[in-house]
């Protein structure tokens, strides 16, 4: 027992004082631990690049050798007497633990229900059809190749190529997502999807006949075992596990459950294997590769077995060379892969869960203390080109490769667990912000299966030109589109927790429209956000319930979210119109709820400006707009610089965008050859461009706001402004006009015209005759109109050109417009900014998708 007692000393050295003189815990070069850069060299035909970086694969630091040599060797083997489970039991005495308890417990997916019509609605839908597009032969062509079945339909590309050696992530992504997507709609054609999938994964299983499943061969883990380059196999054990698990979990297949058991019992042995061969120390090394979060799987999967073998196994994925540094306090997460620990992270607030351990709380809370502190965006999203950069040193990362997508998703996990635990209105807070900024915003629209990987922060970016740019539905398949179908998958999960006791209680922690089948509260409640818009800042909710089964007596308790975000000012709740009591913001309002009852909530929202997290002087003017949980972006290719003048409310550079605006937008086309051109700002320059698709920055040059004379004109469509006199503004450069400089001249963009008649057109029918165009007249010089040109090709500038006797059929064309609605429009959170050199239209970064933004300015007095 002498090795065992040791073990239990270097065992606690090991979580709590490895790496104090060294960050390294991913050995491999820093390159390859991004799972774009090791894509780009598995698939390179550069043999002379790859021999290089594989020279340096997994290089143990001095100071790692040297605490690697006082580790009892091979000590499992001095130990065969003992099975593994009987010594975890002598040394952790797990017969003894209780769970940490007292946890909010969540409410099932199963009785949520989102509203369609609203945003998460949506996008949730879009998420649907996704799910279904995608072909079960197809996904599983893989599985079957590796365990010599048949291989009917084709496999798909990207990262689930069939030479790819990440093959087969995307699948367990799939089980796990269209378990919670059942879960959310009960759609049936996506369970028997799904249930065919696991059908095939099952009889890919028992033809191997050793428990193992994979869409790649068990070689992989040889090479794994030998420290030899292979790209993260566990990383996709862990997704085809928690996959099976999910399908168990949500859909209640039983067979999902007993394929996990098989597989772990497979992957138990193995592990085994290596430290009775070697010791400890070198499964540990091999943990260098990413591992996903095996130890968070296998937590979950003890909560249901019991299996000491699991809860062993999940403890030998506890990554002790990166967990160390957060039990020890050390901000020192700079350099690390973001994707590769959160998920260690979260792993380890299970084992608190499960073990009731207060270490890992401690881990989990200064974790999110620190990445909140030091590392995170006003998205709430963290790391730059996948990895953590220096803390408090953001500025100098602002990119297009910000905010990997997973790391979203990982860090919501981490701040819910925080959450259920404590009931701090900070976590939620943070997922509120995360969810908004960092997820909404990673489909096209309601395009099915586009996302991307990363949420470019840079000035002048565009989620359509990162490196990445938008995925395709069938040949992308990056990591991040993994974990984006599971956060559309189960965008109802966080909306309502329950606490357990005597009387029912119920915490609101997110404000989405939705229903919920509270059964411990034996009523159906109705929650009711009214959708926020700029130009009535308030965030308006509306809770009603109706009685299920009990007679009319049974309460409850309702705790809904303050929100930090919101002012006590201005703030007002209701409960069957009579007034309560409302704490400060960042609390909770605590309500007795009955069935019938009605509670209406209104809690102002206002502008606000967050410094980027970087503590050099010089980088103090770099800040963020937020408007509520609403990060705001400005249509932009670059420009920055904003003048707040002297006043410290941000309200008073900022000016709400009218609801009424977006019917004075118009976009005028013409017709030239087989093509259709409209008129553009290029650059302040007036020109005929060729149509192109909307929500990119060629819709965006080609839409104005039409300016009335008469500003008290309502016009309700646009077909009402004809016969008004009108100035054209650039949808994306408020208080600029177009103007023209004299006949036959270009017309120009300027902000400061000579003379307002300049910029100043009556609008009236087309001069060609046809009853859908019109013309653009100057009101300076009347007879003179918006002149084109004919039989163009794209780019040609416009001018103003008067009309004479010798002006014929072809004039009249070239002068003659259709006016249509906008290529673009205002989001309904929609704000004029002032800038130093030109204005600025921010909107909700979520809504942006190919046009160019920019989330931090350089805001000056």
């Amino acid at each position: 027992m002498k090795g065992l007692v040791l073990f239990q000393v270097f065992g606690i050295f090991l979580l709590c004082g490895n790496y104090v003189l060294s960050k390294e815990c991913t050995n491999s070069p820093t390159q390859l631990s991004s799972h774009t850069a090791r894509y780009e060299l598995f698939n390179s035909q550069n043999e002379t690049w790859k021999k290089d970086v594989f020279s340096h694969y997994h290089l143990i630091p001095t100071d790692d050798s040297a605490w690697y040599n006082l580790l009892p060797r091979k000590f499992l083997r001095e130990e065969e007497e003992f099975s593994w489970s009987i010594m975890y039991k002598e040394m952790k005495n797990p017969g003894s633990f209780k769970s940490a308890g007292d946890f909010l417990k969540e409410v099932s997916l199963h009785d949520v229900r989102l509203d369609s019509n609203s945003t998460h609605g949506r996008a949730q839908q879009t998420n649907l059809e996704y799910l279904l597009m995608l072909d079960v032969d197809n996904l599983v062509w893989s599985f079957r190749k590796t365990a010599g079945l048949p291989t009917p339909g084709k496999p798909y590309g990207g990262w689930e190529g069939p030479d790819v050696e990440l093959r087969g992530h995307i699948v367990g992504h799939y089980l796990s997502a269209t378990a919670q997507m059942w879960a959310s709609t009960h759609n049936h054609t996506l369970k028997d999807k799904m249930s065919t999938v696991v059908s095939a994964l099952s009889a890919c299983q028992k033809k191997m006949g050793t428990g193992y499943l994979s869409a790649f061969p068990s070689e992989f883990f040889d090479r794994f075992e030998a420290i030899k380059p292979v790209w993260a196999p566990y990383y996709t054990i862990h997704k085809i596990l928690a996959g099976l698990l999910d399908q168990y979990t949500f859909a209640d297949n039983a067979q999902a459950l007993e394929m996990t058991r098989w597989m772990v019992e497979y992957f138990y042995n193995r592990v085994q294997n290596v430290i009775k061969k070697y010791s400890v120390e070198r499964h540990w090394l091999s943990l260098n590769e990413e591992t996903g979060g095996m130890n968070d799987v296998l937590y979950r999967l003890f909560t249901i077995t019991g299996d000491q073998k699991h809860l062993l196994l999940a403890h030998l994925f506890d990554k002790p060379c990166f967990l160390g540094l957060l039990a020890i306090q050390a901000d020192d997460i700079s350099g690390f892969h973001a994707n590769t620990h959160i998920p260690v992270v979260i792993g380890s607030q299970m084992r608190y869960e499960v073990m009731g351990d207060p270490l890992y709380k401690t881990i989990a809370t200064f974790f999110m203390d620190i990445v909140n502190s030091s590392h995170s965006y006003a998205t709430g999203g963290t790391s730059v080109g996948e990895f953590w950069s220096d803390p408090k040193r953001l500025a100098s990362t602002l990119e297009t490769e910000n905010e990997e997508s997973c790391t979203t998703y990982n860090m919501l996990k981490v701040s819910r667990h925080l959450f259920r635990w404590t009931k701090e209105v900070a976590y939620a807070d943070y997922y509120e912000r995360a969810l908004t900024n960092g997820v909404l915003g990673i489909q096209r629209g309601t395009e099915p299966g586009v996302m991307i990987y990363m949420l470019p922060l840079g000035r002048g970016v565009s989620k359509a030109v990162s490196y990445h740019q938008w995925g395709t539905p069938f040949d992308s398949f990056w990591c991040c589109y993994g974990t984006g179908i599971e956060s559309f998958s189960k965008l109802g999960d966080s909306i309502y927790f329950e606490e357990e006791g005597s009387i029912p209680s119920l915490y609101i922690i997110q404000y989405i429209s939705s229903t919920l089948d509270w059964k411990s509260g034996k009523t159906v409640l109705y929650l009711k956000v009214d959708p926020v818009v700029s130009w009535d800042p308030y965030l308006r909710v509306t809770l009603t319930s109706s009685l299920k089964e009990e007679p009319a007596g049974q309460s409850s308790t309702l705790n809904l979210r303050i929100p930090s975000w919101t002012l006590s000012e201005g703030a007002k709740a209701t409960l069957n119109a009579q007034n309560l009591d409302l704490p400060a913001p960042g609390g909770f309002l605590t309500v007795k709820w009955s069935a019938g009852d009605n509670l209406t909530l209104e809690l102002p929202i206002s502008l606000r400006t967050e410094p980027i997290k970087d503590d050099r002087p010089e980088y103090a003017s770099v800040q963020a707009i937020l408007y509520g949980p609403y990060v705001l972006s400005g249509y932009s290719r670059g420009d920055w610089d904003i003048k707040s003048g002297s006043t410290n409310s941000v309200a008073n550079w900022m000016d709400p965008v009218p609801a009424a605006y977006n019917n004075h937008l118009v976009t005028f086309s013409q017709e030239s050859g087989d093509s259709t051109f409209v008129l553009t700002n290029s650059e302040q320059s007036i020109r005929m461009e060729k149509l192109s698709k909307a929500a990119t920055d060629a819709a965006v040059r080609a839409t104005f706001r039409l300016i009335f004379d008469n500003t008290s004109e309502e016009v309700t469509t646009i077909t009402d402004a004809i016969g008004k006199t009108v100035m054209l503004e650039p949808f994306d450069l408020p208080g600029m006009v177009l103007v023209h400089q004299g006949t036959e001249n270009n017309l120009w963009v300027t902000d400061s015209p000579d003379d307002e008649a300049t910029s100043s057109f009556h609008l009236v029918a087309g001069l060609d005759g046809k009853d859908d165009s019109v013309s653009l007249e100057s009101v300076s010089r009347r007879g003179c109109y918006v002149y084109s040109g004919v039989n163009y090709s794209t780019s040609v500038s416009t001018k103003l050109s008067c009309n004479s006797e010798s002006s014929g059929a072809e004039f009249n064309k070239a002068t003659s417009f259709v006016m249509n609605r906008g290529r673009s429009e205002y989001h309904p959170i929609s704000f004029f900014a002032n800038g130093a050199s030109r204005n600025f239209l921010m909107a909700p970064l979520q809504s942006f998708r190919d046009e160019s933004y920019t989330v931090y300015f350089n805001i000056q007095p």
